[in-house]
């Protein structure tokens, strides 16, 4: 405890009576009776307590700060006549002998009420986030992250691993988003990057004999803020084991996570080992996505083969998928506003049909069916009752946009979704190689430094597209937490491998010479994951934005406008650091 104070605000209880204390806290509220009578709420970090104003002196005194300064209050405990038992301190309160201001609020008026700030503009909450953060619910999810991040801690500790710290000004390296480069004063014309993921080091460290490696990783991307993505850095629970199979690393995720999502979780149910194994292929086929809420029981059904030539023209010559639900008792306003709502999320117009109580096809697309009707409900295994929703296109536009309206389905359909636990699985069997849908040339699917199944044959002689590697997904309800892979660590066999993308030897030792020489001395094979920190929290705390678990979010925008960043800077820093700043022209109208 510190000097001045005998007592935090949660402290106190009826044993304390008579006791003299002093409390130190925030002035959060006054219920004034009187002149001399008024009834204080002192807030701090722990919680508040109770303080009964009695004398004018007294009230003089808090009548000269406003509320939200920091006061020290020193008096007798004494019992309360009226109770408030939803309080830990509700059986108690403190009359004071004397009350000291440490730190005056100088403004009248507050931003918003701290205990409503959840309510306020998120502008207006990020600028003044120190208030916001004085809220106890705003606080208790910081609490809440500290908790969990030690609770990671120590169990990777348990289970072997050493804590290492990796460089955060490195090299620019190819990890899929933009790098935030930082200029090098001593070296004109040079940049160091700030790392999108301590990739490189990591696996540098299992080449240079350590066996079980991890830290809580910040990690740098210049990318687009989204409800579970914070623009700017970001927290990965990043590890990497020597000598390690694919398994190896499922095991100790699997034996890692449960228990704090079981400890700390909104919900109290997190699924055991083995999480499910599904193949990337299997997943977009039977759930629309590669990142599948297993809380719902809907699946997607092919549909191309009774449809496609039903005489709609979006299903003419187009993959038709299906998802067929039934206990489906929404208006039609409400089926309307889902298919609006999945064409926001996927720029694909859905459609849809029901099988009536008379088993008669109504609704959406319903006349270009009534000609096959039996055919329909057969190949649809179509009862009495059932709602179908449908999508159109390419197959992986037909699969993606079909899995979205599956999970809007199971949320708005009675009995389809689980919503009291946390459902894991592993995504598995990533394609090595995929057509990049902007360049329309062949790219890496996943991460360049994966190992191909099938090693370096493979990569001879299969069609790049049929190549699967040994990469994988770790996602929980929906959302993705972490991507990982068994890493390829022989140096022939990374040649190949980059040499599909159309790199060779040079540029291979060029962009990661570090790497690429360090496994020239004889690598262990090796495998890891990073589960993101951020959205982990997110998914415990049941929070829908990750901006309420981070304690000094960036906007949208990926502004702090707190710290009023980023921000310009005096030309002599830019002189320091050879930079030159070129606008870009403004477009005329």
């Amino acid at each position: 405890m510190t000097q001045s104070r005998t007592h935090n605000c949660n402290q106190l209880r009826l044993s304390d009576v008579d006791s003299k204390v002093t409390l130190v806290g925030w002035f959060e509220n006054i219920r004034k009776v009187s002149k001399n009578l008024g009834f204080l709420i002192l807030r701090d970090f722990y919680g508040t307590t109770q303080i009964v104003v009695e004398t004018e002196d007294m009230m003089n005194i808090i009548d000269s700060v406003n509320k939200e300064s920091t006061i020290q209050v020193t008096g007798i405990v004494r019992e309360r006549s009226s109770k408030n038992m939803e309080l830990p301190t509700g059986e108690i309160e403190v009359v004071p002998e004397a009350i000291e201001i440490l730190g005056k609020c100088i403004y009248n008026e507050l931003p918003f009420e701290i205990n409503r700030s959840k309510e306020a503009d998120e502008n207006a909450r990020l600028k003044y986030r120190y208030l916001d953060l004085r809220n106890p619910e705003v606080k208790s999810k910081i609490v809440l992250r500290s908790k969990i991040v030690a609770e990671l801690r120590a169990s990777m500790i348990a289970h072997d691993f050493m804590e290492i710290t990796t460089p955060i000004l490195t090299c620019s390296s190819p990890e899929g988003a933009r790098d935030y480069l930082v200029p090098a004063r001593n070296h004109p014309g040079k940049f160091y990057a700030l790392p999108q993921a301590p990739q490189q080091f990591k696996q540098i460290l299992m080449a240079s004999g350590f066996d079980r490696y991890f830290q809580i990783a910040p990690c740098f991307r210049d990318e687009d803020a989204r409800a579970d993505r914070s623009p700017g850095e970001f927290y990965q629970l990043d590890m990497e084991m020597a000598f390690a199979s694919q398994e190896d690393v499922f095991a100790v995720i699997e034996d890692v996570l449960p228990p704090v999502f079981a400890k700390y979780g909104v919900y109290k149910s997190a699924s055991s080992a083995p999480f499910v194994r599904i193949p990337f292929l299997e997943a977009m086929d039977k759930y629309g996505s590669d990142k599948p809420d297993l809380r719902i029981d809907l699946t997607l059904t092919d549909a191309t083969k009774v449809l496609a030539d039903c005489g709609f023209d979006p299903f003419e010559g187009n993959i038709v998928k299906a998802v067929v639900c039934d206990n489906m008792n929404a208006t039609r306003k409400q089926i309307d506003a889902m298919i609006a709502e999945v064409e926001v999320a996927t720029a694909q117009k859905t459609y849809w049909f029901k099988l009536d109580e008379n088993g008669e096809i109504v609704g959406g697309i319903a006349k270009f069916l009534q000609e096959r009707k039996a055919e329909v409900i057969e190949a649809l295994s179509l009862k009495p009752g059932d709602f179908v929703g449908l999508a159109a296109g390419p197959l992986l536009t037909a699969q993606k946009t079909a899995g979205v309206l599956r999970k809007l389905l199971g949320a708005i359909a009675e009995g389809h979704m689980k919503k009291d636990v946390y459902e894991f699985c592993w995504i598995v069997d990533f394609p090595m190689y995929e057509i990049g849908e902007e360049s329309g040339e062949l790219e890496f699917c996943h991460n360049p430094f994966s190992m191909p199944q099938g090693g370096k044959e493979a990569l001879k002689s299969q069609n790049p597209l049929d190549i699967l590697a040994y990469q994988y997904d770790l996602v929980c309800n929906g959302v993705e937490l972490s991507s990982g892979a068994i890493r390829n660590h022989d140096p022939e066999i990374m040649i190949e491998a980059f040499k599909l993308v159309g790199l060779g030897e040079d540029d291979v030792k060029a962009k990661f010479p570090a790497m690429y020489n360090a496994f020239c001395y004889g690598a262990p094979p090796h495998g890891g994951i990073a589960p993101g920190v951020d959205r982990m929290v997110m998914l415990i705390a049941g929070e829908e934005s990750i901006r309420e678990i981070i304690p000094f979010p960036m906007n949208k925008n990926a502004q702090d406008i707190m710290m009023d960043a980023p921000a310009t800077v005096e030309q002599k820093q830019l002189d320091d650091v050879h930079i030159a700043i070129v606008m870009p022209e403004k477009k005329e109208d």
